[in-house]
């Protein structure tokens, strides 16, 4: 039985997360769960499991959040201390789904424990990507990727030599406006832009699917995860969700996993690594989905991707800022206040705009995070 740590237990990787251990309660004992500010909710599931701690971010719902658990034993407790502190228990592994900046401190302290980080944090490798990694070399930490993409990667990767890579390649689905001319995309709506096409997700990442931003954000990941260069890595559009992404070899080989549109197939794999585990993922039926296609992405439509890349070739703060920018102007278009071909454009200029020094440590890097997001939101005020 090995132990486990949830953070971010009740967004939608932690719900998949939890029901895998729910039908695994033999092999997993839970540590730590946490949550932004969901008391209720996160106190119901670490009954269910018996959680030794359970964390709130938001510290005004401790009181709610003790009297939920009161008579169960369980520990609760608030604020981004208590998060940290949660990560470091030391768990033989920790899936790190806190959404945001918020979640770096966390994903570092789990990191720090040498043990086995099941990564879902986007922002770990896209704004702290050579800090984390770093950390991960000096600890012996091993880093799973949780993201479909990344972690069928991981798995056409595993056996082989990086050095003999020619080319990966990120699958991509185009989101739900894939096919939409630029004028109908200036038009797109919130309730429009929310509704993808294959998987379930949140706004947030609904939204930088619908860009392609969230493609060009993995993009970034992949630079860091595996270490093949920029000039090796690739994206092409796949309509289907079905090959969650492709390593092609020297030789002329190659590898692709594929799967059902079910985010507990790749936490499956990092769960159970390096072994497997039953998942109620119904198999794929090929006959029956009848063709797979592929396209390049337009980037003239979409220049969500070139923007990324280019923030990898810069290095340095980049990453951290177009992160940075592009949460604030999705949350801008969210709200109504800016046109959906807006969010990629305003991105682009906080980017240009906002030269900021190479982060060293994770403290530089939530300093160049809280910096960009102000030149973002001030980048947002005459754009209407």
């Amino acid at each position: 039985m090995r132990t486990i740590t949830v953070l971010g237990a009740t967004g939608s990787i932690g719900a998949s997360t939890l029901d895998l251990v729910r039908r695994n309660r033999d092999s997993f004992r839970v540590l730590a769960l946490t949550a932004n500010a969901q008391a209720a909710e996160l106190a119901v599931l670490a009954r269910e499991f018996g959680a030794e701690v359970a964390v709130v971010a938001d510290e005004s719902r401790l009181a709610d959040l003790r009297e939920a658990l009161a008579g169960s034993g369980i520990e609760a407790a608030a604020g981004e201390a208590a998060l940290v502190e949660a990560a470091a228990r030391g768990a033989d592994i920790t899936v790190a789904a806190i959404v945001g900046c918020a979640g770096l401190a966390p994903t570092m302290a789990a990191i720090e424990q040498g043990k086995v980080v099941a990564l879902a944090n986007k922002e770990a490798l896209v704004s702290a990507g050579f800090v984390m990694t770093a950390a991960v070399a000096r600890t012996g930490a091993t880093l799973l990727p949780v993201d479909s993409e990344h972690n069928a990667i991981f798995q056409c990767l595993t056996g082989n030599d990086p050095a003999h890579v020619r080319w990966i390649t990120l699958t991509a689905s185009g989101g739900p406006f894939r096919d939409w001319s630029l004028d109908r995309l200036h038009a797109a709506t919130p309730a429009e832009a929310v509704k993808h096409p294959n998987w379930s997700m949140g706004a947030k990442i609904s939204v930088d699917s619908a860009t392609m931003m969230n493609k060009g954000l993995e993009f970034i990941e992949a630079f860091h995860l595996f270490p093949v260069g920029v000039e090796r890595l690739r994206i092409i559009v796949h309509p289907q969700s079905i090959v969650h992404s492709m390593v092609e070899y020297r030789d002329g080989s190659t590898l692709a996993q594929l799967g059902p549109s079910d985010m507990r197939v790749p936490i499956a794999s990092a769960l159970a690594w390096p072994e497997r585990m039953d998942t109620p993922c119904a198999p794929l039926d090929l006959a029956a989905i009848g063709e797979l296609t592929f396209r390049h992405p337009d980037e003239s439509r979409f220049p969500a991707t070139r923007l990324a890349r280019e923030a990898v070739i810069a290095g340095g703060a980049a990453p951290a800022i177009l992160n940075a920018a592009n949460e604030i102007a999705v949350a801008a278009f969210l709200d109504g206040q800016i046109a959906f071909t807006r969010i990629v454009q305003c991105a682009e200029n906080v980017l240009e705009s906002c030269p900021l020094p190479p982060p060293a440590s994770l403290d530089e890097v939530i300093a160049v995070d809280r910096e960009a997001r102000v030149k973002a939101r001030e980048a947002m005020e005459p754009v209407r």
